[in-house]
């Protein structure tokens, strides 16, 4: 006959490692707060792109010569390139002006009247001397025969001489001038002429394709 008290004793022994085998495992202890991420760093802005430079529009045609074309009828401005060509051309034809050759001709005659001038001045630079030498011989040659010392009258007659030489010059200087002037204005006021002759007919030629021109 078994002993109660010792099946007492195996029974609380087997309850107690069965319940020691089922209870669950302490839980781990909560890990750290995961730190925050660093912020991204800052990023140099780029450098800001350098303005493109705009060229100048290139003038047309027509402002070249002075004369200012407007499109009536809405033309592009290749449509008004193109015009402004023909009624050049057509211009030149019926005028025989070139407004160009002319102003080239102008301009010539300007620099040549300069040159003229100068070389005028230049030629008369000496005349004082010139005449101081002639007016002393001759007051040399009036001193002696009036029985006067020939070098006093030497140095008035050089002193008249020197007058009268610059004077003959600057009289010479200014004829000479005068004239060059006179032809620098006739080829200026000819080459005017010519000029307005064209941007008259050149102006009757854009109006007639339809532009409104003021020159």
């Amino acid at each position: 006959m078994r002993n109660p008290i010792a099946l007492g004793f195996v029974v609380v022994a087997i309850t107690s490692v069965a319940g020691a085998q089922s209870a669950p495992a302490p839980a781990a202890p909560p890990s750290a707060a995961a730190k925050p991420a660093a912020p991204p760093a800052a990023t140099a802005p780029s450098p800001a792109a350098a303005p493109v430079a705009t060229p100048p529009a290139q003038k047309s045609l027509s402002s070249t010569l002075g004369v200012y074309a407007f499109p009536g009828a809405g033309q592009t401005a290749a449509q008004q390139s193109q015009d402004e060509t023909e009624c050049y051309n057509w211009s030149v034809q019926n005028t025989g002006s070139d407004p160009f050759q002319a102003a080239k001709q102008a301009e010539a005659a300007r620099q040549q009247a300069a040159a003229q001038k100068q070389e005028v001045a230049q030629a008369t630079k000496g005349a004082g001397v010139k005449g101081a030498a002639k007016g002393a011989a001759v007051g040399a040659v009036v001193g002696e025969a009036t029985e006067d010392k020939a070098g006093k009258g030497a140095g008035i007659g050089a002193g008249v001489g020197v007058v009268a030489g610059r004077k003959k010059a600057k009289a010479k200087q200014q004829a000479a001038n005068e004239q060059i002037a006179q032809q620098e204005q006739a080829a200026t006021q000819a080459a005017g002429q010519q000029i307005a002759a064209f941007k008259k007919a050149f102006s009757a030629c854009l109006e007639a394709k339809k532009y409104t021109v003021k020159h």
